[in-house]
């Protein structure tokens, strides 16, 4: 394949019969024919450990159903394993002992290296184990004599019994061996991340990768300036397996899938050490952080890294780039492609209007070229229902394309993977349910979507039945009064294990003015409909919504109390409101209560915007209280307590009737 200068714009017209004469009256021979692409896609670090991110396997399954070589790579899950390795352990002790301030080295780094020995001899066999490789060591770990022990381990003091028993035994029981293993296994590399980010690199987080540096930010000065520090240990690594992918794959095309900030460094590195081992390789940088955040992009020097920069569903954007690329088809005709014109500093985007690939028409996804074996079952949280995000390898798909509420005012509901709503048929799902469970031998499904449609997943549902298809699955859903008692009971029946959704500020008021078309009462009674049905729940909470009260938030926190109390919902988080550009708060703060306060100047990042609330309430102070509380709620400790005690500071008494859920439930059958 001939080398494309990142972002071309002269017109490559495809060879005719006819020859046409030049303007001396010669003849031009056809041109060469370009050989077709060969695409790879690769994962950034960081993302999940114990689970492919899916947007590889999407796109590589959909470009071989039109014929496209493409292949995918895990670069995240590499680097994590090579980091969490004998020689990644002996290269971390060897800068540490190398540092010119090593005599005033920490306690943690101190204690890493006396112990090193530990260290190495311990890692392999716990990775494996965490890999379902090697189930007979969970005996050893859970001795508590295998592992050292680092600072993180000190949070198993939190559960020790008056008795000053066993600290796990409240949790794992007495025969809970595997569980009790991976959660110490777990702490364990947690340990050693702290330790990397202590003394390798300051940004590491195993899922927030060096985030700070393209969260939000207007300008792209911090990022470069990160991309051209002499490389840190785990810099080295990635540019070192990028080149190794390079080497095996042998790509025209790499595509850099980026869905979240703390991907974003990894990939600008793999980029930059792919265009230093081979300058021909088209690179494109897509995904979910690119969607949300880069839709105004006008930094050029983004483009000394990526030749193209795609929006929203990345299948219509990449056959017309590929088509690109092959000569069939002009620059001026791509689809949602940023790039920057050969010879010049302005960033241009390019539009040409095409209809997008239906979601009955993506194709099945694929993991093919993905180590299925090699993914890390970690457990975080002791909660059964929480722990799911990081425990257990699971083959994550999407019911539709969108959202069919699309009204919530704090979310992007402009943005095309909200505010296009496009399903499948349950036959082709469940034909693609089918597919890879063939595939990859695993049953377990996440289903991705916004919130999944409650009709969509009755006719799933139905589907599984009828073909007898045993599967688990769980996803996300909004708590809306389609999904009665007897709905549950179907979609357990189905496999289905788990759901979350949002019950937000839990306020009548405050869900009124979010547009979130449901009531507290009403979350009760389908909460309390899928926990009869042996389904877990998990709750999205928010706090710090514009007009919200301290009042407000004692209420909410009584409500969530109550909510756990009753066996609504089993587990819960609490995010911190941010408005974005994208949303209806951020488009219309006026009608909000708010006003927005200027953004930067720059021509790179752009989501998160401050505003002003006349409320004056400290929320972060709140925040402090009520993480502390959903900590003990999903623990079943502190559910008799008056929700003041959680907080530090003096608020007051909440408004909301003790048997306010209760009575709820009791007014439709539904408690008990």
């Amino acid at each position: 394949m001939p080398a494309f200068r990142a972002g071309d714009l002269r017109e490559v017209r495809p060879a005719t019969a006819d020859s046409s004469p030049d303007n001396r009256g010669v003849s031009t021979p056809d041109p060469a024919p370009v050989p077709p692409p060969r695409v790879l896609s690769v994962i950034a670090p960081m993302t999940q450990l114990n689970t492919p991110y899916p947007s590889t396997a999407y796109l590589t399954g959909f470009l071989r159903s039109r014929g496209v070589a493409a292949a995918q790579e895990d670069l995240a899950l590499a680097l994590a394993l090579e980091l969490l390795s004998r020689d990644g352990l002996q290269a971390l002790h060897d800068a540490i002992v190398a540092a010119p301030d090593a005599p005033s080295r920490s306690e943690r780094a101190a204690a890493f290296v006396a112990r090193f020995d530990a260290y190495a001899s311990s890692i392999a066999p716990t990775i494996a184990f965490l890999q379902g490789r090697d189930a007979t060591l969970a005996h050893r770990i859970c001795s508590r004599a295998f592992l050292p022990e680092g600072p993180r381990f000190a949070a198993l003091e939190v559960y020790v019994d008056d008795d000053g028993g066993d600290p796990m035994a409240w949790a794992f029981g007495s025969l809970g061996v595997q569980d009790r293993a991976r959660h110490l296994a777990t702490l364990y590399l947690n340990d050693i991340a702290d330790l990397i980010r202590e003394a390798a690199d300051p940004r590491f987080e195993f899922v927030r990768y060096a985030e700070s540096l393209a969260q939000s930010q207007a300008r792209f000065d911090a990022l470069a300036a990160a991309l051209v520090a002499p490389p840190t240990l785990l810099d080295r690594l990635l540019q070192r397996l990028a080149a190794a992918a390079i080497e095996r794959h042998r790509p025209t095309v790499l595509l850099v899938s980026v869905p979240f900030p703390g991907a974003v460094y990894g990939a600008f590195r793999i980029a930059q050490a792919v265009k230093a081992a081979d300058p021909a390789i088209v690179t494109v940088l897509g995904g979910g952080y690119v969607n949300t955040e880069l839709r105004e992009l006008a930094e050029p020097r983004v483009f000394d890294f990526f030749d193209y920069v795609t929006l929203d569903a990345g299948e219509r954007p990449l056959l017309a780039l590929l088509e690109h690329l092959q000569g069939r088809r002009s620059a001026s005709r791509l689809v949602r492609t940023f790039l920057r014109p050969a010879g010049g500093d302005a960033v241009r985007y390019v539009n040409f209007v095409e209809p997008d690939i239906p979601f009955n028409e993506v194709g099945t996804p694929t993991w093919d070229g993905l180590p299925l074996d090699r993914y890390l079952s970690l457990l975080d949280m002791l909660n059964p229902m929480h722990r799911l995000w990081s425990d257990g390898r699971w083959n994550k798909l999407t019911v539709a394309h969108g959202c069919y509420w699309k009204k919530c005012s704090f979310c992007d509901v402009d943005l095309d993977y909200i505010g296009r709503y496009d399903v499948a048929s349950a036959t082709t799902l469940v034909d693609r349910i089918e597919a890879v469970v063939a595939e990859t031998g695993q049953s377990g499904f996440h289903f991705v979507d916004e919130a999944a449609p409650p009709k969509a997943l009755k006719a799933m549902a139905a589907e599984l039945q009828r073909r007898r298809l045993a599967i688990s699955w769980w996803g996300n859903i909004r708590f809306e009064k389609t999904f009665s008692p007897a709905l549950c009971r179907q979609l357990a029946d189905s496999g289905c294990i788990a759901i979350s959704g949002g019950l937000e500020v839990a306020s009548d008021r405050l869900l009124a003015l979010m547009n979130k078309g449901v009531s507290v009462d009403q979350v009760a009674r389908v909460t309390k409909g899928f926990a009869d049905a042996g389904v877990l729940v998990h709750a999205y909470l928010m706090y710090g919504f514009p007009t919200q009260t301290v009042q407000d938030t004692v209420d909410a926190l009584e409500l969530v109390r109550q909510l756990f109390a009753a066996g609504c919902i089993h587990s819960g988080f609490w995010h911190r409101f941010a408005c974005t550009v994208h949303s209806p708060v951020g488009q219309r703060p006026q009608d909000f209560g708010v006003s927005l306060l200027p953004l930067p100047p720059g021509g790179f990042a752009k989501n998160d915007v401050g505003f002003v609330d006349p409320t004056g309430v400290d929320h972060d102070a709140l925040g402090a209280g009520l993480k502390k509380a959903i900590y003990n709620y999903m623990h079943g400790l502190g559910l008799d307590d008056d929700v003041r005690a959680w907080f530090d500071q003096p608020v007051p008494k909440a408004r909301v009737a003790r048997r306010r859920i209760e009575r709820a439930l009791e007014a439709t059958g539904s408690a008990g």
